[in-house]
C-alpha cells in the first residue's frame, strides 16, 4: 500500500493528497514535519536525505519532492485522466507544474511566513507588499491563461491543475487586497467542488 509522510497544512504535501484523492488510492497517512516532529529523525533521514515533506514509499520505491511525486501517481496510475495521452495536453499541464513551484509559489512565499506565521509586531512590511506585488501579478498570468478553458490544459483536469489549485488556495485565503480574476476564480471553484479537496483544501492557513 502507498505511504505518505507529511502534514496537511503544507502546500506540497496538499498537493500528493489531492492526487491521491482523485486517482482514489488506498494509502497511509503518517503526520510528519512542523509541530509533529519526525523528519529530525534518522529513520527519515533515510527516506529524505532533505529531511523535508512529503515523501512516499509506493511499494518499496521512495521518493520525495511534491511535484515529481505528483507526475509519478499521475503517469502510474491516472493516465488519460491526470496524465493526458496526448503528448502536448501533457506538456501543457507539467508546464504549469514547474511555474507553480518556481514562479507562483516563490513569490508568494514571503507573504505567506509574514502575514501568517510571523508576529505583527516582527513582520517586514516591505518583504510582504513586494511578494504580494509580484503574487497577485502571478495570478493575473494564470487568469488570462484560464479565459475559455475549463481546466489550464483543457477540458479535463490534470496534474497541471493539482499542483496550480493548491497555491490558488493559499493566495485566495491570504488576507491581502488582490486583482479581479474572474477565470482563475471559476475555475478555482470548479476544482473545488470535486470530493478531492474536500478536508484538504478546506484548512485554515497555518
Amino acid at each position: 500500500m502507498l505511504k505518505i509522510w507529511g502534514r496537511l497544512t503544507s502546500v506540497n504535501v496538499q498537493k500528493v493528497m489531492l492526487a491521491v484523492r482523485e486517482l482514489a488510492l488506498p494509502h497511509t497517512f503518517t503526520q510528519a514535519g512542523g509541530p509533529f516532529g519526525v523528519v529530525d529523525t534518522p529513520e527519515f533521514a533515510k527516506l529524505n536525505p532533505n529531511r523535508t515533506v512529503p515523501v512516499i514509499d509506493d511499494g518499496g520505491f521512495v521518493l520525495w519532492e511534491s511535484n515529481a511525486i505528483v507526475r509519478y501517481l499521475a503517469a502510474r496510475y491516472g493516465v488519460g485522466s491526470l496524465w493526458p495521452e496526448d503528448a502536448c495536453m501533457r506538456a501543457d499541464a507539467d508546464r504549469w507544474m514547474d511555474w507553480q513551484a518556481t514562479e507562483w509559489q516563490g513569490a508568494m512565499g514571503p507573504a505567506f511566513l509574514g502575514l501568517i506565521r510571523t508576529p505583527e509586531d516582527k513582520r517586514d512590511k516591505a518583504a510582504i507588499d513586494n511578494s504580494v506585488k509580484r503574487s497577485n501579478a502571478r495570478a493575473l498570468i494564470l487568469d488570462q491563461a484560464l479565459q475559455g478553458r475549463e481546466f489550464i490544459a483543457g477540458r479535463h483536469l490534470t496534474m497541471g491543475d493539482i499542483a496550480l489549485v493548491c497555491s490558488a488556495h493559499r493566495w485566495l485565503a491570504l488576507p491581502i487586497e488582490r486583482p479581479d480574476t474572474p477565470a482563475l476564480s471559476a475555475w478555482y471553484r470548479r476544482v473545488m467542488m470535486r470530493p478531492a479537496p474536500q478536508g484538504v483544501l478546506t484548512l485554515p492557513l497555518e
